[in-house]
């Protein structure tokens, strides 16, 4: 078997079904994770999947190769991720393995890890590219038991939330892996909802499961626009992720809904909070005028969460969507748990979510920004290039990338980690210093050959 190396990236392990993890793969998969559980002297390690289509021949072939090394598979059936997550916590065992592919279109999958409650990325990954490499596997004999942590999970959910007052919401589901609990569990806590592609089809008949990309919102706003909502909530494919609309049909951007939840969680001085080199500058603003420590950190989900573990922070967020709870929760992204919270923080403040958003500043900024490369040798090039140019000119920020600031805003700059793609945001207080900014990148962007960008 040939192993492609491109498919074990930074977070997971993720590629198209049919083409990456056909044969063996899945198989020596599990075996491969499996004996870094058993060199790691743990041994119970729970397993499941998605709604795709494919999710449920990766799930039997891993599950058999984790056998094979002696773990004790603990099956938890077709689940969002963060139920996932929240099995760690529940079961109390050595990790967990969730099946999906994310947002990533329908002949997609892939593989998320985690391990003694935290993430497994980066290294992590390349260590199971080295023992399929080697194949230098543990041999030994375990079992499979499955078990149904729904019902605990919704449990646990609904136990957090006391909604009193009336609201009404509209749900996209995606027809993915959202709808298996997420209609459930807002009717539990008696709120209204309207339910939107909330049948589980992986496929995707609908639209393409990824919020972040307005396009997939259109059904979502056009009906927000004809009736009357509170809000409209969109997950993405394995309900991680998630994207809120205001009663007009407004789009509500990642960074502006992280500030909506700072200002309400931050309650005492020096209580840190992790966000993402793409949020704007905003966040850090409004952490300040709270009292509260702002830590800019790179972006990717694994390293948002890892970065407050380590802070010990009470919350963290990124602009693809995923946003972490600590102050009462487990820490990890949970797309139905973190629309609870806002809903909470509405009825609380007895206010409509166009009007908080309207109390959030506003600068003038791009959306996030993807410039496609001719392959991954010439993004790293055109990146070490571009760094070079502007630390040499302007004030820069080497945490993700490089970020440029430029009068009374920013640009940046960073590789993707996920595809041969620079990522590009730029932010200023005024129009004109977008302007400038934009003008500033075009100029130097304009001499590479290879790259396709516009502003």
């Amino acid at each position: 078997m040939n192993l492609n190396n491109n498919i074990f990236r930074e977070y997971d392990i993720r590629g198209i079904a049919d083409l990456d993890f056909d044969g063996e793969f899945p198989f020596l998969l599990g075996k491969a994770f499996g004996t870094f559980v058993v060199k790691n002297k743990s041994k119970n390690i729970a397993v499941s999947g998605d709604v795709r289509l494919s999710t449920n021949r990766l799930k039997k072939d891993f599950i058999k190769g984790l056998k094979e090394t002696g773990v004790n598979v603990i099956d938890i059936g077709v689940i969002p991720t963060p139920i996932n997550y929240f099995s760690n916590f529940y079961l109390q065992i050595d990790g967990s393995v969730q099946i999906t592919g994310s947002h990533n279109p329908a002949d997609y999958n892939g593989f998320k890890f985690t391990f003694q409650k935290k993430p497994f990325f980066g290294k992590d990954i390349q260590s199971l590219y080295k023992i399929m490499l080697q194949k230098k596997y543990v041999e030994s004999r375990g079992g499979v038991t499955k078990i149904d942590v729904i019902d605990a999970y919704i449990k646990d959910i609904v136990s957090r939330f006391d909604i009193n007052k009336k609201i009404r919401v509209l749900m996209d589901c995606g027809n993915a892996a959202g709808c298996i609990v997420a209609p459930q569990i807002f009717k539990k806590l008696n709120i209204e909802i309207e339910e939107m592609y909330c049948d589980v089809d992986g496929s995707f008949p609908n639209h393409h499961p990824d919020p972040t990309v307005d396009s997939n919102l259109d059904d979502l706003i056009a009906r927000i626009k004809e009736s009357t909502f509170d809000l409209g909530v969109a997950y993405d494919g394995d309900a991680d992720r998630v994207v809120c609309v205001d009663s007009n049909g407004n789009i509500i951007r990642s960074d502006v809904l992280m500030c909506l939840f700072i200002k309400d969680i931050l309650k005492n001085s020096n209580q840190k909070i992790i966000y993402d080199v793409k949020c704007s500058s905003i966040v850090k603003n409004v952490i300040l005028a709270k009292n509260g420590v702002p830590i800019e950190w790179k972006t990717g989900h694994s390293l948002i969460k890892s970065k407050m573990s380590l802070e010990k922070a009470i919350f963290g967020g990124e602009m693809s969507g995923h946003l972490f709870f600590a102050d009462d929760y487990y820490g990890y992204d949970d797309a139905i748990y973190v629309s609870l919270r806002l809903i909470q923080i509405l009825l609380k403040r007895n206010q409509s979510l166009l009007a908080m958003v309207s109390e959030i500043p506003k600068y003038f900024c791009t959306n996030e920004l993807r410039f496609e490369c001719e392959d991954d040798n010439r993004k790293f090039y055109i990146m070490k290039e571009l760094e070079i140019f502007f630390k040499k000119k302007y004030k820069c920020s080497s945490i993700d990338g490089v970020k440029v600031f430029i009068n009374t805003g920013w640009g940046l700059l960073r590789a993707s980690n996920t595809q041969p793609v620079i990522v590009c945001r730029l932010e200023s207080k005024t129009s004109e210093g977008l302007d400038e900014i934009k003008s500033i990148f075009s100029s130097k962007l304009s001499e590479f050959r290879g790259i396709d960008f516009e502003f």
